[in-house]
């Protein structure tokens, strides 16, 4: 049989570039085609920092609480249905004797994932695991003092740390991971893990069936001609030898979507499924994304792009708040959450002024709350991408009506990779107004939050240099977004 003869296999992850650009940066067609691993959209697996630098923080100034949403790491592709639908497509044609060499060999692909993958739809992989890992372990290191030990009372308390997850499994196991990493770190941290239906309101309160732009024409028109431009009939003359058979028995744009994105999906799944695959199939299992030319990665992916700025995005050509508004109670809870961990910290401080008062502390030990160093969030892209719209940060807030240049202002795989996370870190010092920097996908954020210096002292009226802003301003510009 003859082999699949294809160049270095597709997933091989420029992270240096992807991570070293700012938030906001630009994508053209040159570097589409340079990193058509961009074209995998949300499958795109956690690119990782790269020699990132951290502005200097303030002088006086020092982290101690981190306000966190993070989507779930690499997983299965979601549905079963879907794994099954393509080998039986092929099998069937391989019964009547209309698949290509390369179709065979894809048969072969096709049935391991349908017999191994198709259980496990949805579930997180231990690529998964280790992306969350790896960003909780960065998040220790780069800002510690938040879950070093405090002196309350004269007595050592470990801050604790609330941590969230989305009822299905790949995000409380995406939970399990950072918390694990986090206590390997510091074995004194005693979390409060939670998972619960009452919860789903803050961490996914998405509704697919509640969004339907399939009757806006504004949009419609812009999208449709992208689709249009997607062409699956070079794709299918390599797996099938009969153009008829095809017309009458091949559901052509469902192959061909399915078939993308199962094959994108693999550069998040494990070795041992990848081996079988080649095992199997005879070639790397990362081989059978590139039957796709990088040129029709590029023009799906524009589609495919355009889809998920209308459906949560700032598209001016939906011109309603729809997808935005299911983030709302998420930013609420983030203003709330930082507003409680402020006040904990206030209260402490505040108590710990003098030897009686600490006396007092130590009396009443159990009533008083301890500091918090961490709220954490484990969810969905469906939620973190409205919300970054929401907060308007850099990397999701590009208004553009003519989608065939989309890309160049805004993409789905920096805003939403498996384990894409939203990071707010706070910082305190002796009299000062407490700050807050934003880092989304661990870079640091520039936002359009003005600052305002109305009533206040000679001692906090100068406004910080970004990316450190006031918690006081950013609080009053998002309760005022909210308000909207």
């Amino acid at each position: 049989m003859k082999k699949l003869d294809f160049a270095k296999g597709f997933f091989v992850l420029s992270t240096i570039f992807l991570l070293s650009a700012p938030a906001d940066a630009q994508t053209n067609d040159a570097e589409l085609l340079k990193h058509p691993e961009f074209t995998s959209s949300n499958y795109l697996v956690y690119p990782e920092p790269v020699n990132i630098k951290y502005t200097k923080v303030p002088a006086g100034y020092k982290p101690f609480y981190i306000s966190h949403y993070g989507r779930h790491g690499s997983r299965y592709h979601h549905d079963s249905d879907e794994y099954r639908f393509l080998y039986k497509t092929l099998s069937k044609a391989d019964s009547a004797g209309k698949l290509t060499e390369l179709g065979k060999q894809t048969l072969a692909y096709a049935k391991v994932l349908a017999t191994k993958a198709a259980p496990r739809k949805g579930d997180l992989t231990q690529v998964g695991v280790a992306q969350h890992e790896g960003i909780a372990n960065r998040m220790y290191r780069n800002f510690g003092d938040v879950f070093k030990d405090w002196k309350v009372g004269g007595k050592k308390v470990t801050p604790h740390v609330k941590s969230y997850a989305s009822t299905s499994g790949r995000c409380i196991v995406s939970m399990a991971a950072f918390i694990g990493e986090l206590r390997s770190l510091n074995p004194k941290i005693k979390p409060e893990l939670v998972s619960g239906k009452s919860y789903m309101k803050f961490i996914s309160a998405f509704d697919w069936g509640k969004l339907d732009y399939s009757k806006v024409k504004t949009y419609t028109d812009e999208s449709d001609k992208l689709w249009k431009n997607v062409n699956p009939q070079p794709f299918l003359k390599k797996l099938f030898n009969d153009s008829n058979y095809v017309v009458n028995n091949i559901e052509a744009d469902k192959f061909y979507n399915n078939f993308f994105e199962i094959a994108t999906s693999l550069q998040g799944m494990d070795k041992p499924l990848l081996d079988e695959i080649a095992a199997n199939a005879k070639v790397p299992a990362d081989s059978f994304v590139n039957l796709f030319t990088t040129e029709e990665k590029i023009t799906r992916w524009k589609a495919q792009n355009a889809w998920w700025y209308s459906l949560e995005g700032t598209s001016p050509l939906i011109n309603r708040p729809d997808g935005l508004n299911f983030a709302k109670p998420t930013l609420q809870n983030i203003i709330e959450e930082a507003d409680e961990a402020i006040a904990i910290d206030t209260t402490i401080n505040a108590r710990g002024k003098s030897a009686g008062e600490k006396s007092e502390m130590r009396a009443n030990s159990e009533m008083q709350a301890a500091p918090i160093a961490a709220t954490l969030r484990f969810g969905h892209d469906a939620t973190l991408l409205p919300l970054a719209a929401l907060m308007q940060l850099p990397v999701a807030n590009a208004k553009v009506s003519d989608l065939s240049k989309l890309h160049e202002q805004w993409n789905d795989f920096r805003i939403i990779p498996m384990a894409a996370n939203l990071q707010m870190i706070f910082y305190k010092a002796a009299g000062k107004p407490v700050l807050v920097k934003i880092l989304y996908n661990e870079i640091e954020q520039t936002l359009a939050v003005p600052c305002s210096t109305v009533g206040s002292s000679t001692l906090t009226n100068k406004c910080p240099a970004a990316p450190y802003y006031r918690w006081d301003d950013i609080r009053n510009f998002y309760n005022d977004l909210l308000k909207k």
